[in-house]
């Protein structure tokens, strides 16, 4: 899915002053609220930012001050990760 927003272009230049990516750090906003109001996983939200791991989920999620939290299933889920990666590996 393709999100569009519309800025005032007088704010355009003063917000990309702020971010070095003013698509990504809308998109990590977003998926911080989502994550907050518990709309997504830690598994989605590293997902929807294309990111590498977790990790770097929780790293964004904090930056945002959306604590992430571990429910059962993400364990189960990391759990069931990890078992794959072993069988994988050896």
């Amino acid at each position: 899915m393709i999100v569009t927003m519309e800025i005032p272009d007088d704010l355009v230049d003063d917000l990309q002053v702020g971010f070095q990516n003013l698509n990504q750090a809308a998109l990590e906003a977003f998926a911080a609220d989502a994550y907050s109001k518990e709309l997504l996983s830690l598994e989605q939200v590293r997902r929807m930012l294309n990111l590498e791991s977790r990790w770097d989920a929780e790293a964004i999620l904090s930056k945002h001050g959306a604590w992430p939290s571990h429910s059962a299933d993400e364990i189960f889920s990391d759990a069931r990760t990890l078992a794959e990666f072993r069988h994988a590996a050896s």
